[in-house]
């Protein structure tokens, strides 16, 4: 017997085996049951999510000798006929290769004659929305009121293309992706029928790379499965796909969050030389640091992260917060754009990997924010304090009396970068007392005009623009976006 691909020879029967589908199976049931059936269908969803299963599963319903029956026997002339795609009731038109108003037009011409065999003659056409306007145009009236014999099951991967008018002459059925723990389930399933070993996690990275189409996961598993040898092994998909590990992911960021950027430079080469691709490595990092984010904001569902929470280490995530993560992704996302044009892809993975081990010291325009905000406060030029804090100190308190502050409500937190610059600029504005030595500090000579300029001013009178901004930053008048 010829091969059979696993997608086609585990494609659902009846209702009851369209995976992930719970409301479409239920009503078209219902509707089947009390004699409630439509002249026209309209299926849209994601590829792979079961579409055409559901079209031939309701003409098979609906012309088995048992039926109209919402389970389908499966063994009578009218099931067997269809299940091959012999029927001659049972016409299925790709729309892809039928655009053209002269094909709808032999619909149309076809509809006026009734059934072969069976109680209906159905016309299933798939991606309907390549159709042409003027042969939607032609299909309308058809649609509307064909004669009582006459089913059209149209299904889409694109609603947003089809027509309107043709929307509101058809019922509406929009399927949705499978979720990653139900399709790894079948993927068990199917090991257990052929007789194959594997691990959970082979099986739970073919789910989560079929992004909720169970056709793709049934074709990368079949993939998989011919070069496995019997045994699915998450270590094999690695070396035979040119994956980067979850332990080389781990080795990596540890690498970047520790600051050791030739450790990571080390892991990279390792990496590259082993034969993963580029792309495959930027698409893998960013994943990693994707299921950190999540982490860090309490997202602990496998299917999310990919792996189980406590597989990541406790030491990155102790690191860098959820902004810093941000960041992290949000190079990777740019660094998979740009390697397409870039002279060198090595180049630009090295410097996004040099900016990763860095991380750490990066400063968010909200902390800078923060930082001008608590500077202005030290000023006394920015909102009053809050209400029972102390003074902000003048400018030519000591260092200490900053220090003193710092912390209390209104103020920056000790150690942090507001806190810091506070201090220096308390430090380089700091003025002798009144009873040490003036001539400790001489004014510097002066060789220019004779009304030498003032604080902050040219020669010329003008003042620079650098020192313009900066005033209207303390004083609270810039505005944003200049």
């Amino acid at each position: 017997m010829a091969y059979e691909v696993t997608a086609t020879r585990r494609r659902p029967k009846v209702f009851d085996e369209l995976v992930g589908q719970d409301f479409v199976a239920s009503t078209l049931k219902s509707s089947i049951e009390t004699g409630r059936i439509a002249h026209a269908y309209l299926f849209s969803g994601p590829r792979g999510c079961g579409k055409t299963s559901a079209a031939r599963i309701l003409a098979r319903s609906l012309n088995c000798e048992k039926g109209p029956t919402p389970s389908p026997c499966g063994v009578c002339s009218s099931c067997q006929e269809i299940s091959r795609g012999a029927s001659l009731d049972i016409i299925e038109i790709d729309g892809a290769s039928n655009t053209s108003v002269n094909d709808v037009r032999q619909i149309r011409d076809e509809v006026l004659f009734p059934p072969n065999a069976g109680r209906y003659k159905i016309y299933i056409i798939d991606e309907v929305h390549m159709l042409s306007n003027s042969a939607f145009n032609a299909l309308l009236k058809t649609i509307e009121e064909p004669p009582p014999y006459i089913v059209f099951i149209f299904a889409t991967t694109e609603l947003h293309k089809v027509p309107a008018t043709i929307k509101s002459r058809c019922q509406q059925f929009s399927f949705r992706l499978i979720p990653v723990e139900t399709i790894a389930e079948i993927l068990k399933e199917t090991c257990a029928e052929l007789g194959i070993i594997a691990e959970d996690e082979a099986l739970f990275w073919i789910a989560r790379e079929s992004t909720g189409s169970l056709r793709d996961a049934y074709t990368l598993f079949d993939q998989v499965a011919s070069f496995s040898g019997g045994n699915i092994r998450a270590a094999l998909i690695r070396e035979k796909l040119g994956l980067v590990g979850f332990d080389k992911l781990n080795a990596l960021a540890e690498a970047c969050a520790a600051n050791d950027t030739a450790a990571s430079f080390a892991l990279v080469d390792e990496l590259l030389d082993g034969g993963v691709a580029i792309e495959q490595f930027v698409i893998d990092l960013a994943g990693y640091y994707r299921s950190l984010l999540l982490l860090k904001n309490g997202i602990t569902r496998e299917s999310l992260l990919g792996y189980a929470p406590g597989r990541f280490p406790q030491a990155v995530l102790d690191r860098l917060d959820s902004v810093h993560l941000e960041r992290a992704l949000d190079l990777l996302l740019n660094l998979y754009r740009d390697i397409r044009y870039s002279v060198s892809p090595r180049f630009e993975l090295e410097t996004a990997v040099s900016k990763l081990s860095w991380l750490d010291r990066w400063v968010s325009p909200a902390e800078l924010r923060e930082t001008v905000a608590g500077l202005r406060r030290s000023l006394g030029t920015g909102a009053a304090p809050a209400a029972g804090s102390p003074a902000p100190p003048e400018a030519g308190g000591s260092t200490g009396a900053v220090r003193e502050i710092s912390g209390k409500p209104g103020y920056p937190e000790p150690g942090s970068l507001a806190e810091e610059f506070q201090r220096h600029l308390a430090a380089r504005t700091q003025k002798p007392a009144a009873h040490e030595d003036a001539d400790a500090f001489p004014e510097p000579p002066y060789n220019g005009p004779e009304t030498p300029p003032a604080a902050g001013q040219h020669e010329n009178g003008a003042v620079p623009p650098q020192v313009e901004v900066v005033r209207q930053v303390f004083n609270g008048t810039l505005v944003e976006g200049d």
